[in-house]
């Protein structure tokens, strides 16, 4: 088969012992076809893939899959699934059981002939995501030039006397101007809103020495970029530009552990450490950082709680922060490519 990404799931069928992999989740169908996708399932078996579609999307399926095998079904996608799975004599489905709801998945079980079975094949297709190809750094690094121009565009903006909510439309105004849009809703908070993590944006007007965190990300073509920053107006107290000295130097410590190899839950400790050690620990209450690509969060999650370890092609964020009830938060993020022996911040030059 000519689509690498589809081959290199095909290697992994006799280790998870199945036949074919049923793919539900509009993101990872993208990903492996190279295609947007919407309401339709993949079904890929050895020697053939389908494309499992309803008459809204058949036309357009047909023209931009290639090597695919379109199929349109009538009555039921899930009847027309285990047609296709009998004439190529599968025997095991594997499927992954999050990215289907209870009521579908009782269906398929009530539907599944007795001489298919459907088996467990959680994270198959993202695993495979969690390295990125040359060609997604180099998606992302364009959308991260879009943003440099988003922080420049908001070094002006962010002024006192205008509110969160009327920043907030200057910002998606410029954004739509460059033809994209953000890849989540973006996080506006000034003054004692930033100590929310998840602020939501408000009327808020922006005041003379307000500290103003923002959490934005651009979209370009289906791929993501994720950065957090913090702007300063007027005199900054000294307790804020304290913190935000030992978030930033948190940060350097945390990257300059990055490398492949080197388990996810080590550089989640070695921030929160040195944030321990200037007694804000306790203020840093999330996971340092989360993988981004096709969606904003990706695996691996940057928790001390995670298994995962560190591989070369992963792009991650690092985003330590303090949070001071009722005060202020800092916030320091920053995208970052792993590479065998380290790693390359790519938002480097955007500060």
């Amino acid at each position: 088969m000519s689509n690498p990404r589809i081959n290199k799931i095909l290697n992994v069928f006799e280790q998870k012992k199945i036949d074919a992999l049923l793919v539900t989740k509009d993101v990872n169908i993208q990903y492996l076809t190279y295609t947007p996708s919407s309401e339709s399932w993949l079904l890929i078996c050895p020697k053939k893939v389908f494309y499992i579609t309803d008459f809204r999307y058949v036309l357009e399926a047909e023209k931009s899959l290639k090597g695919i095998s379109v199929k349109r079904y009538e009555n039921s996608i899930h009847e027309t699934l285990f047609q296709i799975a009998k004439s190529m004599h599968v025997r095991r489905i594997g499927f992954d059981e999050r990215h289907m709801t209870l009521a579908t998945f009782k269906v398929l079980k009530k539907e599944c002939p007795k001489e298919i079975r459907l088996v467990e094949g959680n994270n198959i297709v993202e695993d495979l995501r969690e390295v990125k190809e040359r060609v997604e750094i180099e998606s992302i690094i364009k959308a991260l030039k879009i943003h440099k121009q988003a922080h420049e565009f908001l070094k002006k903006a962010v002024k006192p006397g205008i509110s969160e909510k009327a920043l907030f439309f200057k910002l998606e105004e410029f954004v739509r101007s460059k033809g994209v849009t953000f890849s989540f809703a973006p996080i506006i908070a000034s003054g004692p809103n930033s100590c929310h993590p998840h602020a939501k944006v408000t009327e808020r007007k922006i005041r003379r020495d307000d500290s103003v965190l923002i959490d934005m990300g651009i979209d370009l073509k289906g791929y993501k970029s994720d950065l957090t920053r913090m702007f300063f107006l007027g005199k900054i107290s000294p307790l804020v530009q304290e913190v935000y000295h030992f978030v930033k130097a948190a940060q350097l410590e945390a990257i300059g552990k990055i490398k492949s190899g080197i388990p996810v839950g080590e550089i989640d400790q070695t921030a929160r450490n040195y944030l321990e050690k200037q007694k804000l620990e306790k203020y840093f209450g999330h996971a340092l950082g989360h993988g981004v690509g096709l969606e904003i969060h990706e695996s691996p999650r940057l928790s001390q709680k995670s298994t995962a370890v560190l591989k070369e092609g992963m792009i991650i964020t690092v985003e330590p922060a303090v949070y001071i009830p009722d005060k202020f938060g800092i916030r320091i993020e920053d995208m970052v490519l792993v590479t065998k022996e380290g790693c390359e911040v790519l938002s480097d030059n955007i500060h």
